[in-house]
């Protein structure tokens, strides 16, 4: 089914378009065509950074013209009321090629209005030092940005539970704390009453989530010999993952209004 567009010239023609290409890489179809050169003709002068999709698809089929041309042939397309004295229809195949010669000979033409130095690329020549400069310099940012991301960490709330009231809850603390492995950041703590004068100990960690298992960490550190001299169980009351900063603030919160 034929596409139509109206007075590409005007702000509204040109809004109309901009809709069209928000969902679209091109006029019609999944490759450049004979429709987009005939909207491409259409447009008296490059549009306004205002309409975002229609700058952009017009500067990749400007691109395109440059450097490979066009030659799909497209679904075909209508411009009417628009900087083209005559309705644009996408031309029939015979005339493919030459559309396409035109077209880049007009490209090229205003390019070369708008910047003289323009009259000095080669389009097709050898690198200079500066292109091949440019082109290291893209080659060890991609490679940069592919470098592994840093693991993601969790906060961890945790109940340690002493086995009676008789337990000193300082060495309790102390035998806790000794755990040590990577990945593993001890935080804030207190002691909260549970009844019967038993008290236990409330204390937050920072772990690395591919370092450190907290299930792990229970079952073969905190309630085996010697620590579970002091400990009778661990549970866990919160487990946050952290995303980032805001994340983290929040979370802060969160421990500061538990222990106070």
């Amino acid at each position: 089914m034929a596409v139509t567009f109206y007075d590409l010239s005007s702000a509204s023609g040109l809004k109309k378009l901009d809709e069209y290409l928000l969902s679209r890489s091109y006029i019609t179809g999944y490759q450049a065509s004979k429709d987009d050169l005939t909207v491409y003709a259409a447009l008296p002068t490059a549009p306004s950074a205002e309409y975002v999709n229609v700058s952009r698809w017009f500067k990749h089929i400007d691109a395109l013209l440059r450097i490979s041309g066009v030659s799909g042939e497209g679904s075909g397309v209508t411009v009417k009321g628009s900087f083209v004295a005559e309705p644009v229809a996408t031309p029939p195949a015979a005339d493919t090629k030459a559309s396409i010669f035109l077209m880049i000979d007009i490209s090229i033409a205003a390019a070369a209005a708008e910047d003289d130095d323009d009259d000095d690329v080669d389009l097709f020549g050898e690198e200079t030092e500066e292109e091949k400069k440019a082109a290291e310099e893209r080659a060890a940012a991609v490679k940069a940005s592919g470098k592994k991301k840093e693991s993601g960490k969790s906060s961890v709330l945790l109940d340690v539970k002493p086995w009676d009231d008789e337990t000193d809850m300082k060495k309790l603390e102390e035998a806790v704390r000794s755990v040590s492995m990577e990945g593993l950041l001890w935080g804030a703590s207190k002691l909260v009453p549970v009844g019967y004068g038993i008290k236990k100990l409330q204390v937050m960690l920072t772990i690395v989530d591919d370092l450190v298992s907290v299930d792990t960490l229970i079952e073969e550190h905190l309630t085996v010999e010697p620590i579970n001299e002091y400990v009778q169980s661990c549970d866990i009351v919160a487990f946050n993952k952290i995303y980032g900063r805001v994340c983290f603030v929040d979370l802060s919160k969160y421990i500061l209004e538990k222990i106070h």
